[in-house]
């Protein structure tokens, strides 16, 4: 079956070109799209789509708080919401990923990366930039001036903290596997009783608990 998409950005220009260049790919279907928050919402409800690409700033309403709707909607199979952003330090960043959102793409990113992103949160995993991995732990920090408990850590194998670690510094499952000596598989499997034991959807949301709960520091 191919990933469904929906498109959601007020400029027609950007809702049509992004959807060409999807619709050329034969693993990809763009099934509609949306011109505002509003209607972003309607159509995932309509929809239920593989992945929604949400422009951060519409009218009527902001993709921020159309993506909190989709995500707080709980639809199963997961409607996964990647926000498109013109600037990597948009002050959206954080809130939308503590709502859920899978990730964030530039809209000037080359086509190829954008089928990519595409690919990777239908997957159900997260897409961060290291810009935005930055921008990102930036806020953690100056939102957080002490670090909030997580009692659900304790919960977690020395390895399991170790490998959540890794995560929270944007290492790839490849990446920890050649850090710790041990198979990809062995990660992957870290990774999901993490997710599991910690409630966490995704890798961007993992990020955000490792900073806030001190677990990670940024340096």
């Amino acid at each position: 079956m191919p990933i469904t998409v929906l498109i959601a950005d007020d400029q027609a220009m950007v809702r049509q070109g992004f959807g060409a260049l999807l619709a050329a790919q034969s693993d990809i279907s763009v099934v509609g799209d949306a011109p505002n928050g509003v209607v972003a919402v309607a159509e995932a409800r309509r929809l239920r789509p593989d992945v929604v690409l949400m422009d951060v700033r519409m009218p009527e309403m902001n993709g921020l708080e159309a993506a909190r709707t989709i995500l707080a909607a709980g639809f199963d199979p997961p409607v996964r919401v990647l926000m498109l952003t013109t600037f990597d330090i948009d002050d959206y960043v954080y809130e939308a990923l503590r709502a859920g959102a899978s990730g964030f793409l530039l809209k000037d990113a080359p086509a190829e990366e954008l089928v990519r992103a595409v690919r990777v949160v239908a997957d159900g995993q997260a897409l961060l930039a290291p810009t935005v991995t930055r921008r990102l732990i930036d806020d953690v920090t100056r939102r957080r001036a002490r670090p909030v408990a997580a009692p659900a850590l304790n919960a977690l194998t020395p390895r399991e903290r170790e490998v959540l670690e890794l995560v929270a510094t944007g290492m790839s499952n490849a990446e920890i596997a050649a850090a710790l000596f041990v198979a990809e598989q062995t990660v992957k499997t870290h990774v999901s009783k993490v997710f599991s034991k910690l409630n966490l959807r995704d890798r961007a949301q993992a990020v955000v608990l490792a900073y806030e709960s001190g677990l990670v520091t940024p340096g």
